[in-house]
């Protein structure tokens, strides 16, 4: 397995170039399947999570082409195209290592009127049930069975009639499938308590774009008029809201100034006010985002919030950030019950963190110190990657297969603003 070595100590200046969003792509390439025409979508970031799902898709008889950028150039271009659907099988083996596989359930309902998708993976930040897709799309008209670790999904003769469903608490994934379900319905469809994300906002605009009627695009209260097809288009992925913030937290804790070109700070204003909080300085610039950190950062007392609060995705790499911070900092983690698991791996570096189930306590240190540390997750190995950045000495970074999963070309990014970062293959 490849590994990442960071010298710490450099501060960070220049500009980083955001890609398009992982959590939004993941979203839009199932949109394919609800079309026999052509879907192009620009900005795709190159993401293992992105080659996986393409392979997923090509399991249901998609063909994707791809168009290849400059040489250095970030993202790429990526036309699906589904004339016939060949199978409605989403094998174990395609789905176990990505949660995002779930989201070929409502598209697949949609168009085929039935799907079989094997229960999900993904990283293990605890338990993340699929019961909300599944009760939406009950509410829509849908028949559910769970059966030897396969949901299988049924539409009724002549398709989903569409339905109402107000969700219990907020579901970002359980929101998407309602959504990609809804617009071939045979009727309407009303969503309550509907999640918010951008990237909920990007799915409808693409969505909207192929032809569908969608209403409250943006609110928590969804009305979907299901119409008879859709159509193709061409769609620019959003820019990574996160990959964003991360790259903030980078700068800040190295006492850096950089430019974060293609940002939208109104996609991410919890994590804006939470670096400000602590000190930085964020302003909208007219390439993107200018982030500044030339004084002491100061301790910030937070909780995860569904959109528009601050984003559990962002949980662990701000903790990074305060573990250089004066004062005690105290995060709680209201989304998922095992999200801290890279404390251990920040405290081989010197940090000073106590958790008790969802609340950790961080007390800022004068200095990390660089070590040989473990991924455990795809936000969890940034916020490694961050520490390093601002440690003494040299820090490894193992399990890269987490960081591929979410961060497009990191140590390239890195070395554009002044980071001695190196990826190495490991033992």
């Amino acid at each position: 397995m490849d590994k990442i070595i960071i010298t710490g100590g450099k501060r960070l200046s220049g500009t980083i170039p955001i890609s398009g969003a992982k959590n939004s792509a993941l979203t839009l390439l199932p949109c394919a399947l609800l079309t026999d025409e052509p879907l192009t979508l620009r900005n795709l970031p190159r993401l293992a999570d992105i080659d996986g799902f393409q392979h997923l898709l090509n399991q249901f008889g998609v063909s994707t082409t791809i168009a290849g950028n400059r040489p250095g150039d970030f993202g790429r271009v990526m036309t699906l195209e589904a004339p016939r659907i060949t199978s409605s099988v989403a094998p174990y083996e395609l789905v176990r290592k990505m949660r995002a596989s779930i989201l070929v359930l409502g598209p697949m309902l949609a168009r085929m009127g039935e799907a079989t998708v094997s229960l999900p993976g993904g990283c293990a930040i605890g338990n993340r049930p699929i019961d909300l897709h599944l009760k939406v799309l009950e509410a829509l008209g849908a028949e559910i069975e769970m059966a030897a670790g396969y949901v299988r999904a049924r539409a009724p003769d002549g398709g989903l009639p569409g339905g109402r469903y107000s969700f219990p608490v907020v579901s970002v994934g359980a929101t998407e499938n309602a959504l990609m379900a809804a617009v071939l319905a045979s009727g309407k469809s009303t969503l309550h308590n509907a999640a918010r994300e951008p990237e909920i906002v990007d799915l409808c605009k693409l969505l909207v774009a192929m032809g569908a009627q969608i209403e409250g695009i943006g609110t928590s209260d969804i009305t979907i008029h299901g119409v008879p097809r859709l159509h193709g288009a061409t769609y620019r992925v959003m820019s990574d809201r996160i990959e964003a913030g991360s790259y903030a937290c980078a700068a800040a804790i190295t006492g850096g100034e950089i430019t974060l070109q293609h940002a939208v700070i109104e996609e991410m204003e919890a994590t804006v006010q939470a670096l400000r909080d602590a000190g930085v300085t964020v302003e909208p610039v007219k390439e993107g985002i200018h982030v500044a950190a030339d004084g002491p950062l100061r301790a910030v007392n937070l909780s995860t919030a569904p959109y528009p609060g601050f984003a559990t995705d962002m949980q662990a790499q701000l903790m990074a950030l305060l573990c250089r911070a004066e004062g005690t900092s105290v995060l709680n983690e209201t989304i998922f019950e095992n999200r801290y698991m890279h404390v251990p791996e920040l405290g081989r570096m010197g940090a000073n963190i106590e958790t008790s189930g969802r609340t950790a306590i961080v007390q800022g240190v004068a200095q990390l110190t660089g070590a040989e540390v473990m991924a455990t997750d795809l936000r969890a190995s940034m916020s490694l990657v961050i520490a390093g950045l601002a440690a003494e000495g040299e820090t490894q970074v193992h399990r890269l297969y987490h960081l591929d999963r979410g961060y497009e070309r990191l140590e390239e990014k890195l070395a554009l603003v002044g980071a001695q970062v190196e990826r190495v293959g490991g033992d």
